[in-house]
């Protein structure tokens, strides 16, 4: 099995401190890996290592033949090849997206965009689109300052299921953890419904933090 996590949230993870989302996909993993330990994991960390938005160039190097393109364009594309790699590779994949301002976070907006290419993670047919990004199955670790599961406030799901099913990937399982800027014991109550929703993804009860 080959697990692809992929964070996206804009702060690192330090002792103590840092992204939540970034740490719940950490235990999420972990779990998975305790019962599959010849599994295969991949980190992308999108706060470590930035992606670069798809500006002018970008489109410029990508609708350019591979075979004219300049060096500068060939790197250019080679960077979103690379995350392309990663996700056809995957068997199962894990992304921590906190919510920033209603919607998901440019890091993984940028991410995204790389992985959304057309006749390669989908192509359009005389029955419509199909996505290539198939078999596989994604866990979505959402983090949110506030309380918005199944309220209209709410534009990430909706989103993420659209973009992603795009792609092929219908097989999302959420886990939320919500209210985290809501004071302490909120904070605390939406991290363990969360470890609880790890834990029946994994089977493996989670610890909860000091």
């Amino acid at each position: 099995m080959n697990v692809l996590q992929v964070n996206s949230s804009a702060r690192s993870l330090i002792e103590g401190a840092g992204s939540h989302s970034t740490r719940l996909a950490n235990e999420l993993v972990a779990g998975l890996m305790s019962s599959n330990p010849a599994a295969r994991v991949i980190v992308r960390d999108l706060a470590q290592q930035p992606h670069p938005t798809l500006d002018e160039e970008a489109l410029q190097a990508l609708f350019t033949p591979e075979s004219q393109r300049t060096p500068a364009q060939a790197a250019r594309v080679a960077l979103d090849d690379a995350l392309i790699a990663e996700i056809q590779a995957a068997d199962v994949v894990v992304i921590a997206a906190p919510m920033y301002n209603f919607g998901v976070s440019t890091q993984l907006k940028n991410w995204i965009d790389a992985i959304a290419r057309a006749r390669v993670t989908f192509r359009y047919t005389d029955r419509g689109v199909e996505g290539l990004l198939k078999g596989k199955t994604v866990h979505l670790v959402l983090t949110r300052g506030g309380v918005h599961r199944d309220q209209p406030s709410d534009t990430m799901v909706p989103y993420l299921r659209t973009v992603l099913g795009f792609l092929g990937m219908t097989d999302l399982r959420f886990v939320y953890a919500e209210g985290l800027a809501m004071g302490p014991d909120a904070e605390a109550a939406g991290l363990a419904r969360a470890r609880e929703d790890i834990a029946q993804i994994t089977g493996i009860a989670q610890p909860m933090e000091a």
